[in-house]
């Protein structure tokens, strides 16, 4: 059996986080993955991750699922807290290794809930 390839490996974990999400929070939970990406461009990882746990319900369901990825992709503590004294903690790079795989993880996920909830919006 071959390896699977880091962009199989992000797509299947998004398919089954992308089911678990919307299986809870319905569509809401694809339409929250879907401005996810910008709200990290304009506002920080570390920013958008508070919020998430902050607003709780469908957003810390989001979050909780990238902290997930980021922990298999990552290394990254998968509790909030662990998460965020690790980010405060990291030099640049690891910081912006962590951002740019949560950015291509996000990609799937915003792909795979459209496709999962049929591609209604």
């Amino acid at each position: 059996m071959s390896k699977l390839t880091m962009e199989q490996k992000r797509a299947r974990d998004a398919w089954e986080k992308a089911e678990a999400g919307l299986r809870q929070h319905g569509k809401d939970y694809a339409n929250d993955a879907k401005g996810l990406p910008a709200l990290i461009m304009n506002s920080g990882l570390m920013q958008v991750m508070a919020f998430l746990e902050q607003k709780g319900g469908r957003h810390a369901t989001l979050g909780r699922h990238l902290r997930q990825w980021l922990h298999r992709a990552r290394g990254t503590p998968e509790d909030f807290d662990g998460f965020m004294e690790a980010m405060m903690q990291a030099d640049s790079r690891k910081f912006q290794a962590v951002t740019t795989e949560a950015f291509a993880w996000l990609r799937w996920l915003r792909q795979m809930a459209d496709a999962r909830q049929g591609g209604n919006d």
